[in-house]
């Protein structure tokens, strides 16, 4: 009977998917045809491999072909955090898209090195292994290390990249801002944040800004003064030591604090978008709970006015029913910067501007 009840294969529609016990996971990547959501290719991983992010990348010395770099943790625990090491394979995608072929598995270090966040960068694999931001190349066997950087405080979760800089996101210390110099093969922390940040979602809006999402429900805007100067050539003092100089226990240049929203919910997504084809771009976001809102910058003065006086009559004429001030909700981490948030009477929409 109990042979009988292990093997009796239940529909996951009315009995949901197996839970897998205490430290075990399961893992596979699979290719999905998006106009039809037919299956293409499924390969299942290892047991107790747990895949911690995935990127898509062209290498330098990989001719024209696009490959997938695969972060994975072996035996991970999420309390306390405990895993025996991290890997990152590499597969080739076939020119058409119709299945991946595994190359090889490159091994990142010790237990606590795990790969938690993957970019591609100048034709090389950009990766946050634990607290320490590598530069992978592609060779016969296995990834060849170039440079690392060792100096992000906790863990890398998120990295974003434009031209000559790198935007790496510490789990607890927002943003850092990150020049590669190629001739020297250094990365360089060259700016950094003044608050502490739980980030979630990143993206970029130009080269010099950055919109960042806490794991407090806060959406923020950074921006790197025109003053900040991210060549280290530049240093008068020739001997580099701008960027050895640290302020408040940082980098020795700092990013500004151009706009901060508390939404309310943890965002796991932020892009930047058109929501109409021709029109303004926007950055829109979406909520662990499956709230999508919309960030839309003000393109007149008037406008900024006109919802500036709207925003102040419906506080007066509407107050919160539960008795709380709006104006303190929405400052309940940072206080409030730079975004005004108007809701229409049918209470159906929501537009924040």
């Amino acid at each position: 009977m109990a042979e009988a009840f292990i093997n009796d294969n239940l529909p996951e529609d009315n009995f949901s998917a197996p839970k897998a016990g205490y430290g075990m996971w399961a893992s596979q990547i699979r290719i999905v045809d998006p106009m039809t959501g037919t299956t293409i290719q499924k390969i299942p991983l290892e047991q107790n491999l747990s895949v911690m992010s995935m990127s898509i990348m062209k290498f330098s010395n990989g001719g024209n072909s696009w490959y997938l770099a695969v972060g994975l943790a072996k035996d991970l625990q999420l309390n306390p955090r405990i895993s025996v090491g991290g890997y990152i394979d590499i597969y080739k995608i076939d020119p058409v898209c119709n299945f991946i072929e595994f190359m090889h598995r490159t091994e990142c270090g010790g237990p606590e090195e795990l790969p938690g966040a993957l970019s591609g960068f100048q034709g090389r694999l950009l990766a946050g292994v634990g607290k320490i931001l590598r530069v992978y190349d592609l060779g016969r066997k296995k990834l060849l290390r170039k440079c690392e950087n060792k100096h992000i405080p906790n863990r890398v979760v998120n990295i974003q990249t434009m031209g000559q800089r790198i935007y790496c996101s510490d789990v607890q210390e927002s943003v850092f801002f990150i020049r590669y110099k190629r001739a020297e093969n250094q990365l360089i922390i060259f700016a950094d944040d003044t608050h502490p940040r739980w980030i979630t979602a990143t993206t970029l809006l130009d080269y010099d800004t950055i919109a960042i999402a806490d794991k407090f429900g806060n959406v923020s805007i950074l921006r790197l003064p025109h003053s900040v100067s991210d060549d280290v050539d530049e240093d008068p003092t020739g001997t580099k030591s701008l960027w050895d100089r640290g302020l408040l226990s940082g980098a020795s240049q700092k990013a500004e604090n151009i706009c901060t929203f508390h939404v309310g919910e943890i965002i796991m997504s932020l892009q930047k978008a058109t929501l109409i084809p021709g029109g303004s771009e926007s950055l829109i976001y979406a909520t662990l709970s499956g709230t999508v809102g919309a960030l839309v910058p003000f393109t007149s003065r008037e406008d900024y006015d006109f919802f500036q006086h709207l925003e102040m009559h419906m506080r007066n004429e509407h107050p919160p029913l539960c008795g709380r001030d709006h104006l303190s909700y929405r400052s309940a981490y940072y206080p409030v910067k730079n975004v005004m948030m108007v809701i229409f009477a049918n209470n159906l929409h929501r537009l924040i501007l």
